[in-house]
């Protein structure tokens, strides 16, 4: 195996990371914000994409459809935690009963509604083409996958760090009991936060929809991937779910070239040893 080979494999591994980065950093912060376990995450990804490829039917522009299928999936997941998660309390088996009963509802919908063939979201023509490196090809599309994790991952950050809700949202990460005792409305975080899960992950639906394809089971496909992120990173953490994300999809990748018989095994294995280290993950608090 020659240079080339792991030069391609390494930057379809960091493109892969970036998608799942979008997934994964929405889970992430749902979970260490609101002790959420959310079943139905994968969901927003597959509605994303089915949204993503409504818009374009029906306006014929790809831009319009990436802010359009993550706000209407957005709001989705804001009715859901208003409506039904909020009343529930903090019971987590009532929480995994209630978002794995809406996954199984949001993927019949989705079949009702769109149909069972697989599709696929089709950008501009720009993005057929390569960008060539020393006789490498690296797909442009790949490369606008990695430039757009990175511009909402310095986004998400910046907000985290600079702002006063990121600092609200910092505190009920850290004890949500004592954020309302300083008179943090950690409802108000919790409603933020979760609707921003939703959009994450309805973003990274159009985004990936264009190389993964969008069909049903496809929610419960990146479901798995989405929580060896968290748990790589630890919950709550934005550079846990940028390092987790890297780590799952060079393993994914790399696994799945080299030794395919046992790619499952190369994925999941990076996430059992680091939960018998340190069971928070990477970057989690104890």
């Amino acid at each position: 195996m020659d240079t080339k080979f792991w030069i391609i494999q390494a930057f379809n591994g960091i493109s892969y990371g970036a998608l799942l980065f979008l997934v994964g950093s929405g889970l992430s912060l749902i979970f260490g914000v609101m002790r959420i376990v959310n079943l139905a995450h994968g969901s927003y990804f597959l509605l994303g994409g089915y949204v993503a490829l409504s818009v374009i039917a029906a306006t014929g522009s790809w831009a319009l459809s990436i802010p359009t299928a993550a706000l209407a999936v957005a709001i989705i997941g804001l009715l859901m935690e208003r409506i039904f998660l909020r009343p529930l309390g903090f019971d987590p088996l009532r929480q995994v009963l209630l978002t794995v009963g809406f996954a199984f509802l949001f993927q019949q919908a989705a079949l009702d509604i769109w149909g069972g063939n697989n599709m696929d979201i089709n950008p501009p023509a720009v993005f057929n083409n390569s960008i060539v490196i020393d006789s490498v090809y690296f797909p442009l599309y790949r490369v606008f996958m990695i430039v757009m994790a990175l511009a909402i991952g310095i986004a998400l950050w910046l907000a985290m760090e600079k702002t006063r809700v990121g600092a609200a949202v910092r505190a009920t990460v850290d004890d949500a009991q004592m954020a309302r005792g300083v008179g943090i409305d950690t409802n108000r975080i919790s409603m933020i936060i979760f609707a921003l899960g939703a959009f994450l992950a309805a973003l990274g639906g159009v985004i990936g929809g264009a190389f993964l394809g969008i069909y049903p089971g496809l929610d419960f496909e990146m479901l798995p991937l989405a929580f060896a992120v968290v748990i790589i990173g630890g919950m709550g953490s934005l550079g846990g779910a940028a390092i987790g994300a890297l780590a799952v999809g060079l393993a994914d990748n790399f696994g799945k070239a080299l030794f395919p018989e046992v790619s499952y095994f190369t994925l999941y294995a990076p996430m059992v040893l680091i939960l018998a280290i340190k069971p928070t993950g990477l970057f989690g608090r104890e």
